[in-house]
């Protein structure tokens, strides 16, 4: 029987991923099993290719290379990034200049005034889209909307376990005070600045609302908690948004579940025929 649904007549979108860490490991996972919609996974870039075992590369059925030339010269529709700052902001550009959208959740690089004006620049000259990733929070959709009305102030406190924010000749010294440690408050630009693996959703949150300058950023290391945790307060013209989420780290104690979650369900809305929630 000839299949006639109306996604038979679309091919899927070719995906390469920059990093495998903790992140792009289940985001990998979940394309090669169907999980992220009508998605290909046909590269992956990283430092140390021969990290990854030839079993998983296997596995995985796609292209594993240390070479960003390689990489970019793979037939690509979409560029993931989870790689951290400094990878966006080496091949960011390139992957724009070579006809290929990008995705990110190192949202926080654009605190580098400098990279953001560049990042744009390259996305309207190459006629390509830049999106930025929800990753470990909730209410952009919301804040967005919002800001078209008018918003009046937005906060963000960060509470994380010490293991998440401070060094390792830190921790346990924290663990034991018991006590909750204010590392920062002020703008979100110096925040994503001073913590770029910790703060990627306060970078998010600005840009979907008052900007990086204007929005207020209070990071804390705290013995008490055993979650990420993020406290959101919106006011404006349309009311006040409240947002409490406690995030369960992953393995790596900075990153929260829901963010490869949140990237998985992009790719979803990248490719479905009815997205709820844009």
């Amino acid at each position: 029987m000839t299949d006639t649904q109306p996604h038979a007549k679309h091919p899927p979108l070719r995906v390469g991923l920059i990093g495998f860490g903790a992140i792009g490991r289940r985001l990998a996972e979940a394309i090669v099993a169907g999980e992220a919609g009508r998605c290909e996974l046909a590269a992956i870039l990283v430092r140390r290719p021969e990290r990854i075992g030839s079993d998983v590369a296997a596995r995985l059925g796609c292209a594993v290379t240390g070479d960003a030339a390689d990489f970019l010269a793979t037939r690509l529709d979409l560029v993931v990034e989870v790689a951290g700052h400094d990878a966006l902001k080496a091949y960011a550009e390139d992957v724009l200049r070579q006809g290929k959208d990008l995705l990110l959740i190192s949202v926080g690089a654009l605190a580098d005034p400098r990279f953001e004006q560049r990042l744009y620049r390259a996305a309207h000259d190459y006629g390509r889209r830049v999106y930025l990733a929800t990753g470990a929070i909730a209410g952009l959709d919301a804040i967005s909307a919002g800001a078209v009305g008018g918003l009046e102030s937005v906060t963000h406190s960060v509470r994380k376990p010490p293991a998440g924010l401070l060094p390792p000749d830190e921790i346990e010294a924290a663990k034991a005070s018991g006590v909750p440690r204010v590392l920062y408050e002020g703008p979100a630009r110096e925040a994503a600045l001073r913590f770029p693996e910790n703060v990627n959703v306060a970078a998010a949150v600005s840009l979907a609302g008052l900007g990086l300058d204007k929005t207020v950023v209070r990071v804390v290391a705290d013995p008490t908690v055993l979650r990420n945790t993020h406290e959101i307060d919106v006011k404006g013209e349309f009311g006040e948004l409240k947002i409490l989420l406690q995030n369960i780290p992953t393995e790596n104690p900075k990153t929260g579940r829901l963010t490869a979650m949140s990237m998985v369900k992009a790719l979803r809305n990248l490719t479905a025929n009815v997205v709820v929630g844009l």
